[in-house]
């Protein structure tokens, strides 16, 4: 089954995720396109990158299912397996704390990590899995 992360491509932090996504996505399951991207818009999910409330989608093509913010953390967790299936035990905790925390992360990640012009994702293995 194909996944595609979306991304913030000018955030730093969000590029240093995807970084730790491809080092333990052993199996290239996931694929990535970053938000100001070609791919992103043509399916409508340019709008995520916004500074205040931007958030990372991942979407499972075998049936276009979309999971955004918090859903999204927890859907990528299972696809990657191992312990970190343990983290799926999020999904009891009531959707609002979780995307709350989410959201705070989110509206001070440029403040955690800095903001890029250029998608900051020079690694071969992440370019290999790299959509536009």
């Amino acid at each position: 089954m194909a996944w595609v992360l979306f991304f913030d491509g000018d955030c730093a932090f969000c590029s240093a995720s995807v970084r730790r996504v491809v080092a333990l996505d052993k199996e290239g399951r996931v694929e990535f396109a970053p938000l100001q991207g070609k791919l992103a818009g043509e399916k409508g999910f340019s709008k995520f990158a916004a500074t205040e409330n931007g958030t990372m989608v991942l979407l499972r093509e075998s049936d276009g299912k979309v999971f955004t913010r918090s859903d999204a953390l927890i859907e990528l967790a299972r696809v990657l397996g191992g312990w970190w299936r343990l983290t799926t035990l999020a999904r009891f905790i009531p959707k609002f704390l979780r995307d709350s925390v989410y959201g705070w992360i989110a509206n001070n990640r440029y403040r955690f990590m800095g903001k890029s012009d250029t998608c900051s994702l020079p690694d071969p293995e992440v370019l290999k899995r790299l959509r536009e």
